[in-house]
């Protein structure tokens, strides 16, 4: 769903819902802009289009009419009583998922849009029930422009690509996933789903995305699977501890951040002049061989052998796209 959907959606629900007596098509179009500027053909299939969507939300849109004295003239409200749910009983760890989930909506566009509708609403002459507003409070405090796409994608399991901007802001990377869920940690946004290029779960800070996310496949393409825990992912983002050893030959005068959490081997035998050979300290493997890939031609794995051959796989089929992009041109 588009943020102009969701936006338009959000204003006619509002409208219904804060509306104490039913409220014309005529009057609705006046002030839910989308339809204001749509002609007539266009806003009638809008707005049935619409109503169908939030009833299918499990929203009760009532018909009824605005004068009784003019029956042909219907009009649309939302009971409140019907919309509410009943008393819930919660335990404390469900209570604190539905407080985190009320924080995530906290988008100050629609917050905005809530406020203008409310004014044309008056403006339009319709008795407006403000108290009716603590049912529906979209509150959406992601900023990253990134979060809707993943989310959509998410909602619909669509499979989506992206370019991805490495920790170290050195080396940039298009990526295909399989989202499963969008997590918050730490106050930054992770997206969290299956990797096509490294046949694994992987997670992204959103942050780093470059660029349009953009879809690679049909929408139900793909299921999460079974008993996947999001909050376990939340807990595998705690930063790795750099408890492991690497061995790499550096280009002389390169590759100074490496160096920062490197020292120099004691075995330096077969090493070419211009060269020296290091030991690195790292934690995430992931992390690291991305780290690796971004100093280029500077830099040369040794060890360990499963990150330097992910390392070699990934360089050939970059050598690859290179060459088949140079038969292109």
């Amino acid at each position: 769903m588009t943020a102009r959907k969701s936006e338009r959606l959000i204003n006619l629900l509002i409208a219904l819902l804060v509306a104490r007596t039913y409220v014309s098509k005529e009057r609705l179009r006046e002030v839910v802009e989308p339809y204001r500027e749509a002609g007539d053909e266009a806003f009638e299939k809008m707005f049935e289009r619409d109503k169908e969507e939030l009833r299918s939300l499990g929203i009760p849109i009532e018909v009824g009419y605005v004068d009784r004295a003019f029956e042909a003239d219907p009009g649309y409200r939302i009971e409140r009583s019907a919309f509410e749910l009943p008393d819930i009983d919660l335990t404390p760890e469900e209570a604190a998922v539905i407080g985190l989930a009320a924080r995530v909506w906290q988008h100050a566009g629609l917050a905005a849009a809530t406020s203008d509708a409310l004014v044309k609403l008056k403006a339009a002459g319709v008795s407006v029930d403000r108290a009716a507003l603590d049912v529906v409070q979209p509150q959406l405090t992601a900023e990253e422009p990134a979060f809707e796409p993943f989310w959509d994608a998410t909602r619909t399991r669509t499979p989506v690509t992206f370019d991805y901007r490495t920790s170290g802001g050195t080396r940039t990377s298009t990526r295909h996933l399989q989202p499963w869920g969008v997590v918050s940690y730490r106050g930054r946004w992770y997206v969290t789903g299956f990797d096509t290029d490294r046949d694994s779960p992987r997670v992204f800070r959103l942050s780093r995305v470059q660029g349009d996310v953009r879809t690679d496949g049909a929408a139900g393409s793909y299921e999460v699977p079974a008993g996947t825990d999001l909050r376990a992912v939340t807990q595998s983002l705690a930063p790795v501890p750099a408890d492991r050893t690497a061995l790499v030959r550096v280009r002389e005068g390169a590759a100074h951040g490496l160096r920062r959490h490197a020292r120099a081997a004691e075995d330096q035998q077969g090493v070419d002049p211009g060269w020296e050979r290091l030991e690195v300290t790292f934690g995430s493997s992931d992390a690291f061989g991305d780290e690796i890939l971004g100093y280029g031609a500077d830099v040369v794995l040794e060890e360990p052998a499963e990150i330097r051959g992910w390392v070699v796989r990934r360089l050939r089929e970059a050598a690859g796209e290179r060459a088949m992009q140079g038969q292109r041109a």
